[in-house]
């Protein structure tokens, strides 16, 4: 068995796309319709991607629970760049060991992303 795509249900395709391009750095692999109001888009390298979806009537639940890690070469300049992005850290940096330091923001739906650097 192969993990293939985390799910996210948003309220605005666009914005959300616009965070996971611009600020994460995923490309994005498909865009499309699936019905009246309702479209999906995947983004990522590799074999695990991210599939955002959009429905017309259907309410996105708030994130809580679901967090999104992405590995970076340099903690400082990934809270440098978020920083002109004028985008809030929700919490951290955070250095629990030696090995590990990270820190969390928001993308539009309440998902935690956490950005975290190997040391």
């Amino acid at each position: 068995m192969k993990y293939c795509w985390t799910t996210i249900s948003v309220k605005d395709l666009d914005a959300s796309i616009a965070f996971y391009r611009d600020i994460v750095k995923l490309p994005v692999k498909r865009r499309f319709p699936v019905g009246p109001g309702s479209e999906i888009a995947f983004l990522g390298d590799g074999e695990t991607q991210i599939e955002l979806i959009k429905h017309p009537h259907e309410a996105p639940p708030i994130g809580a629970g679901i967090s999104l890690g992405f590995a970076v070469d340099s903690l400082d300049e990934t809270l440098a760049f978020i920083a002109k992005q004028g985008i809030e850290v929700e919490s951290g940096p955070f250095q629990p060991t030696d090995q590990i330091k990270f820190f969390y923001v928001l993308d539009p739906n309440g998902v935690r992303i956490q950005f975290a650097q190997s040391t």
